[in-house]
């Protein structure tokens, strides 16, 4: 008979596959934990960014801080917000928007 496995190499193939195996399981949890945690994070990020290049003067604007208002003016990294009928002017960073709501062309 003739028992490959019984090899002088054998133990060399059995211990990496046991290596294989050890870090097969690892593998697979980077790989999920990209596509479940990095990935989506990247995308909402990247969204984020574009709402806040898109700004345009007479949007309607909520910041982080819960301020909402008209933007009067934009420069490269902030802009100017309008809130109330007291017309109160207050400058921004990009980076404190939370949403905008595009004015409406009608």
């Amino acid at each position: 008979m003739n028992f490959g496995f019984l090899d002088a190499a054998a133990p060399v193939d059995a211990s990496a596959a046991m290596g294989l195996t050890m870090f097969l399981p690892m593998i697979i949890v980077l790989v999920m934990m990209y596509f479940v945690i990095y990935r989506p994070q990247k995308k909402q990020q990247k969204k984020e960014a574009e709402m806040r290049n898109s700004i345009e003067i007479g949007d309607e604007v909520t910041t982080i801080g819960g301020i909402v208002g008209r933007v009067v003016a934009i420069k490269e990294d902030t802009f100017v917000l309008e809130t109330g009928n007291d017309r109160v002017k207050i400058r921004f960073r990009r980076s404190a928007i939370r949403s905008v709501e595009k004015l409406s062309m009608e």
